[in-house]
């Protein structure tokens, strides 16, 4: 990466990776409760493309016991929810957007992913930023405080949307994952949305989900 990342605090705690060509596109990848950037940092590469910036794993450094985005109540559509945190970790999100693009990267060659809450958050920002980003991967995770949208949306509609989960998945039930698909149908382009599940997995990725990733990365972060 390029430009000064202590300008950006979560920055200076990103995972990052060379790239092999001249990087037209950037991925920014949310790690889940209690990972880091690290835990994600292999499974991103495996699935790197020449001319996108190598994904950028972002971790979060705190003093607690369990890195988090934000203050996770309950593990149900009916649990309260962080609501002040939840904004304050998207800001985070979208300051590392605006980074890239100071950085000469558009906002359409921009896309966000994450890995349970890191997915949840990922969602939430790109519904919620400014710009219309190049799409969402969002994996085991739900939509957070879904009862806002469609209002609190930004209005961009043309975003597409990946959401990859197990079948097998005891934390983020499956359902959950479903509801969040409808929901998301009533926020942006239904057709824009893509909603895959995988039998036996549970609250994990897999190759097979990878390599869904990176087709979905490689549709719509195409060379240019």
């Amino acid at each position: 990466m390029c430009g000064n990342n202590m300008s950006v605090p979560l920055l200076a705690e990103a995972v990052t990776v060379s790239g092999m060509e001249k990087e037209t596109a950037a991925v920014i990848f949310l790690h889940g409760l209690g990972d880091s950037g690290h835990g994600w940092a292999d499974s991103l590469m495996g699935i790197r493309l020449p001319h996108v910036k190598p994904p950028i794993p972002v971790t979060l450094n705190l003093k607690s016991t369990m890195p988090a985005w934000f203050d996770l109540m309950g593990l149900s559509p009916e649990s309260p929810e962080d609501e002040s945190g939840i904004k304050k970790a998207a800001d985070n999100i979208k300051a590392i957007i605006e980074h890239e693009v100071k950085n000469g990267i558009p906002p359409h060659r921009i896309m966000l992913g994450g890995f349970s809450q890191g997915g949840a958050l990922s969602l939430y920002t790109a519904l919620t930023c400014q710009h219309q980003l190049a799409g969402v991967v969002a994996l085991s995770c739900w939509l957070p405080l879904h009862r806002s949208f469609p209002s609190a949306s930004s209005g961009h509609k043309n975003i597409p949307i990946l959401q990859c989960h197990g079948e097998a998945d005891v934390m983020i039930p499956v359902p959950f994952g479903a509801m969040t698909a409808e929901k998301l149908r009533s926020i942006v382009n239904p057709q824009l949305i893509t909603f895959k599940t995988y039998p036996d997995l549970p609250h994990s990725s897999s190759p097979q989900e990878m390599a869904a990733v990176k087709e979905f990365i490689e549709k719509y972060l195409p060379r240019i």
